[in-house]
């Protein structure tokens, strides 16, 4: 089992609250998630993505703070490891990137070679570790390809076919937990199917804590967050004592960042 965390906002925003100094913060959780961790940060500025990572516990590494504390954008995805498929290793850590596309996933598939049968041999070859969860991406990557290119294709038809794959992973009682988050910097899509899914919405007069106390550290840290920042948060679990709301067991989810950031479920039925 893993832990990930989602954020879309509205402007540029400093994650090191969510990473490192919430109550249950990805750096606190990583005590039981201790093989590895991974910050995908995405500034429509650089319109690209930065993604750091290594196998180590978030906790004890050094290098984990230095990244959360300079994780700066407006689209984040990350992820803490408790190793089940693949060793522990660079190439097995989450969340991996392929293009405009990062994936992070919380599950373990138990059919893989039916999975890898689905997948094309051109994003087979692009994989670089042992885990299902990388073979998962790659077969998504390919759906997509079949509806005008993963780096191309429209939303809508994005859209669609991640419907018409959950539809069959969920037609399939064999297939295995399988929550991912999937994101291009500008739409992160979701999906709860086996493993816990939470949301948080943040809007303008929401109470935003600006003061909060590290659970590492005791120290006292000030989170600025301007009247005019708009958020949605998905975790595997609520990071923080604001109301958080579970999501569905096999729903779905799309978040738009733009003009404002937005949640909704996508149909699969």
């Amino acid at each position: 089992m893993c832990r990930m965390l989602g954020i879309v906002v509205s402007e540029p925003t400093d994650f090191r609250l969510s990473l490192h100094e919430a109550p249950r913060s990805l750096c606190s959780l990583s005590r039981e998630h201790p093989h590895g961790w991974g910050v995908a940060v995405h500034d429509s500025r650089a319109a690209t993505w930065t993604v750091s990572k290594q196998p180590a516990c978030a906790l004890d590494d050094s290098r984990f703070v230095e990244v959360a504390a300079g994780s700066v954008g407006e689209s984040l995805v990350a992820h803490i490891r408790k190793r089940t498929v693949g060793p522990i290793g660079l190439e097995n850590t989450h969340p991996f990137r392929r293009g405009r596309w990062v994936f992070a996933h919380n599950g373990t598939i138990r059919d893989i070679d039916a999975l890898r049968a689905k997948t094309s041999t051109a994003h087979l070859a692009s994989t670089a570790g042992s885990t299902d969860s990388e073979v998962f991406f790659a077969y998504l990557l390919t759906r997509m390809d079949e509806v005008g290119g993963a780096e191309e294709a429209k939303p809508e038809p994005i859209e669609a076919t991640l419907a018409h794959a959950v539809r069959e992973i969920v037609a399939d009682p064999t297939f295995g937990p399988c929550n991912f988050l999937l994101s291009n910097g500008e739409d992160l899509y979701a999906l709860r199917l086996g493993r816990t899914l939470w949301s948080l919405k943040r809007e303008p007069g929401d109470d935003v804590r600006v003061k909060r106390r590290s659970e590492e550290t005791g120290v006292v840290i000030e989170t600025p967050w301007t009247r005019k920042r708009r958020a949605i948060l998905l975790a595997s679990e609520s990071i923080t004592d604001e109301p958080w709301e579970q999501i569905e067991e096999g729903t779905l989810l799309r978040v738009r960042r733009r003009p404002t950031p937005t949640l909704e479920a996508i149909p699969t039925r």
